[in-house]
């Protein structure tokens, strides 16, 4: 948990928890739908391609910067993702702040064959289970918004059910605690979640720390193909990338000229 009270992420994880409780409440964890198991890592996988990977994210809104279009058609900006090049896809589901839902990462399992992320605020296995009925091949674990043991807990049991795992860090102290984890999908946001502030050099200040073989991923404020071939100088393996692409009126072309570099 965030050290610091009253910010907006320890707004969003109240809400969080308040809302995991109610499904929870309303479809037990043996009652979700059973899924297939996930895809055989193709979320790693995907993002150990030569060369630096975009994770294109789908979402509506944000705290920070409102509303991101009107009324977005999943299914093209997902096949625009896939036309200019991403490796992955990351779907939003969180709602009462960015817009999202649980149908959206359905509806985006059943239209696209791109390995998916859950982007959520993941406090309870029950949002695993979730996942994975939903279709994603990896979630999002926030170190920010999680004690150790709660952390290690969500990452044995979505290991476990055969997700991918990217570890979301924003500082030096957290880095140490995705490393001690084993983490092997380390995502740094540029973007500190106490306030919403970007620093996009905060990748590359905790590049020296990452611990060996773990894989990179540079999320928020990357909007240039320049900036990815500096990520991809420092040993970054992919970058995560949402409003430049969601304010985009070709996606598609927007996403083929961010990898150009």
């Amino acid at each position: 948990m965030s050290g610091a009270t009253g910010t907006v992420l320890d707004r969003i994880l109240a809400e969080t928890r308040e809302a995991v409780a109610r499904r929870r409440a309303e479809l037990p964890i043996d009652e979700l739908a059973p899924a297939a198991a996930a895809g055989g890592r193709r979320f790693r996988d995907a993002l150990a391609a030569p060369g630096i990977g975009v994770i294109a994210e789908f979402k509506r809104r944000s705290p920070s910067a409102g509303s991101l279009g009107d009324a977005p058609d999943l299914e093209q900006v997902l096949s625009a993702y896939a036309s200019g090049g991403a490796v992955a896809a990351s779907i939003l589901t969180e709602g009462p702040n960015f817009g999202g839902s649980l149908d959206d990462l359905r509806l985006a399992r059943s239209v696209s064959d791109l390995p998916l992320l859950r982007k959520d605020f993941v406090v309870d296995t029950y949002q695993l289970h979730e996942a994975l009925a939903a279709g994603a091949d990896a979630v999002l674990l926030i170190v920010a918004a999680l004690g150790d043991a709660e952390l290690a807990e969500l990452h044995g049991a979505a290991t476990a059910l055969g997700l991918d795992v990217l570890v979301e860090v924003h500082d030096a102290a957290e880095l140490e605690r995705a490393a001690a984890l084993g983490a092997r999908i380390i995502g740094v946001n540029n973007r500190d979640l106490r306030d919403f502030s970007v620093d996009v050099e905060r990748t590359s200040r905790l590049m020296a720390a990452m611990p060996p073989g773990a894989l990179v991923v540079s999320e928020s404020g990357i909007s240039s193909a320049a900036q990815l071939a500096a990520l991809e100088r420092a040993g970054v393996h992919a970058v995560l990338v949402g409003e430049t692409l969601m304010r985009a009126a070709d996606p598609a072309a927007a996403l083929a000229e961010l990898r150009s570099s």
